[in-house]
């Protein structure tokens, strides 16, 4: 769907990408992720063909990115751009239609949107009159009335109470299952692990790290568990097969160890070692998270 090739953008005094290329494949929920000022605005700026770069390139479905593209391709920025003054019907009406949608067509398409959404009694409004969550529900609207192939979504839950920002993220999943591929900016690890099928982390103008989150996630596991059981608390005699890193004592003698299980050993040592010293409720290995994972690559990188 997307080829990013070779991105270098330069403004005055301040490089904004440095030889940045990712695939974005069809039908994906790609994250684009990284901290306040790392890039990822300048890029999708680049993709929606607001800027250009200073070299590099950028191909859609196998073309180079071309005006044509632009009906293709639905876009919520961060900074919200609706008139205050004009009345969201028509202001939506308005958008539709620079999309090649014909009035009707509009029409019928904000009817669904509205009724599915809760803005049933909005059309009259204008924006000045909502609240920022409102506000930003209407401009997802706008973004995807026109159906898009690729839906770039930047900083989308910004303004959201946790209700709408359920909704959309729900109306999200269901755009891209119908098979629009999603492009999602932000620098919040809350929702990546359930909405984004790969990522891309981006900091200080350079691309760090990409590839699926499952395979991320997998290449930072260390052998570490979580151990929960039943008994007086353990002493060890250094012959065990594993490292405690933690220890918890709680109530009733329900305890927790976390352990790091030495090398050539396995979780079965683990177990043949614990299970007759006490009763064991959870053996779980404890793999990275994403913001885990996010807070250590950009720590190394200052």
């Amino acid at each position: 769907m997307l080829s990013i090739r070779n991105i270098v953008k330069q403004y005055a005094g301040h490089r904004a990408l440095s030889d940045v290329s990712l695939e974005v494949k069809s039908g994906q929920v790609f994250g684009l992720l990284g901290p306040n000022g790392a890039g990822k605005t300048s890029l999708i700026r680049i993709i929606n063909q607001i800027t250009a770069p200073d070299s590099g390139e950028v191909f859609f479905d196998g073309e180079k990115l071309n005006q044509s593209h632009i009906n293709r391709i639905g876009y919520l920025p961060e900074e919200r751009g609706l008139y205050k003054k004009m009345e969201i019907g028509e202001q939506m009406i308005y958008l539709a239609r620079l999309k090649g949608l014909s009035r009707d067509e509009a029409v019928r398409r904000l009817k669904i949107w509205f009724e599915r959404l809760g803005m049933e009694t909005w059309w009259k409004k204008k924006i000045e009159e909502l609240s920022k969550g409102m506000q930003q529900k209407a401009q997802f609207v706008a973004t995807v009335l026109h159906e898009p192939d690729l839906i770039i979504l930047d900083e989308p839950f910004s303004g959201f109470d946790p209700v709408n920002a359920e909704i959309i993220k729900d109306e999200i999943l269901a755009l891209n299952k119908k098979g629009a591929t999603i492009l999602f900016s932000t620098h919040r690890m809350e929702s990546v692990e359930e909405l984004c099928d790969s990522i891309a982390l981006i900091h200080k103008s350079h691309k760090i790290l990409d590839g699926t989150v499952k395979s991320i996630r997998n290449s930072y596991r260390n052998a570490t568990y979580l151990v929960e059981y039943n008994g007086t608390a353990l002493t060890f005699d250094g012959k065990q097969p594993f490292e405690v890193v933690e220890a918890k004592e709680g109530s009733d003698n329900d305890n927790t160890i976390k352990i790091k299980i030495a090398e050539n050993s396995t979780s079965n040592d683990v177990l043949q070692y614990l299970l007759p010293k006490v009763h064991i409720n959870m053996l779980q290995e404890v793999i990275p998270s994403m913001n885990e994972i996010f807070i250590e690559q950009v720590n190394l990188i200052r």
